[in-house]
Formats: structure tokens, sequence, C-alpha cells
């Protein structure tokens, strides 16, 4: 087999991989399924992934460029004004839980504690760079704000997403709030972190 034809192979296997978590979850991820779907035999995928997990960190990593391209696009460039900080903010926090929303087996993989802990991830080109950029733009939204630190409300917010996301798709928050409108949590979440929009500067 050429290097050509490899490198086809690599890439079958990560797309094959990518298409089912988006349609039947990440629990479909065997390495047998992937390999009959992407038209190889059972063992092919042990040669480009020595184990179940590097094979997993390769489709996640995936998922991680899809949300960074859709945040890059909503964001644009970045603002240096206070008010233009907090309309980017907003704006990454819509895509990112629509992102978890509507590629819900993609973000249940790439937040997966045994691919984070198995360093597998390579977690500086995927979530450290999103995360970087969100504590940016909580520095510009809040510039006057001493304490607490800009990257420590920035994992605030990250973790509050984060959780609306999950218990969202789980139908718990619809229950407690009693309503199918994930606006106003998500207004909450930004308010709660940043202060409330158009506030007196």
């Amino acid at each position: 087999m050429n290097d050509e034809t490899e490198a086809g192979l690599r890439g079958r296997l990560i797309d094959t991989g990518v298409r089912l978590v988006h349609t039947e979850g990440a629990q479909a991820l065997s390495l047998r399924e992937i390999a009959r779907r992407a038209g190889a035999s059972h063992g092919a995928p042990r040669r480009y992934f020595p184990t179940h997990l590097d094979l997993l960190s390769a489709i996640a990593r995936e998922g991680f460029g899809e949300l960074a391209g859709r945040i890059s696009a909503a964001v644009g460039e970045e603002a240096e004004t206070r008010d233009g900080a907090r309309a980017q903010l907003d704006a990454l926090a819509r895509v990112h839980l629509d992102f978890a929303l509507t590629r819900r087996g993609m973000y249940e993989l790439m937040f997966r504690h045994d691919l984070l802990e198995s360093g597998r991830l390579g977690l500086r080109e995927t979530s450290l760079p999103l995360f970087e950029l969100l504590g940016r733009l909580v520095a510009r939204a809040r510039p006057d704000a001493a304490v607490p630190e800009p990257a420590v409300v920035a994992a605030a917010l990250w973790a509050n997403l984060h959780g609306i996301a999950q218990l969202w798709a789980w139908g718990s928050l619809q229950l407690a709030v009693r309503t199918d409108d994930v606006e106003p949590l998500l207004r909450a979440a930004l308010d709660a972190h940043l202060g409330p929009a158009g506030r007196d500067r």
C-alpha cells in the first residue's frame, strides 16, 4: 500500500468516525464498526491508531476544529472596546451552546474524561486556544474588575455554559424552569459572570 493510500485510509477512518458520532453518538464508535463503515478490515485502525483512545482523540480533534471555526466566524477580529468584547462573548456563548445541542454526540466525545486525562487529545491545540480567547474577551469586557481574575471568570463562564448544555440535553432544565427556551438561561449566565449588558459604564 503506497503512502498516499495509507494517508487516505487514515483520513477515511477519522471521517467515518465523525459521521458515525453525529448520527449514532459516541457509544457507537467501536474500532470494528468504524473500520466496517470505512470499508476497511477490522484490524486496519490499529495500523494508524495504536489504541482506541488514539482514534477517538483524532475524531474529537475534528470536533474542536469545527467548533473553533464556528466561533472564529461568529466573533471575527477581536474587539478592543468593552461593549464590543461583550457582544463577542455573547456570540461565542451562543455558538458554544448551539454546537453542544446540535452536535451532541461529538460534544460529549470532546469532553470525555478518559480522553482529556490520557493526554492524547492535545489540549494545547484543541480546547486551550478557545479558552484563551474567552479569557481575553472577558478581560476586555470587564476591565475595571480587579477580582476575580479574568481567567477565573472565563473558567466559571465556560463551566456554566457546559452545564447548561448538558442539563438542557438531558431535559432537566426545561423541567426545572418550565420553559423550552434556553435564551433566558444563556442571558442569565452571561449577566452573572460579566454583569448586565448595557449597564452604565
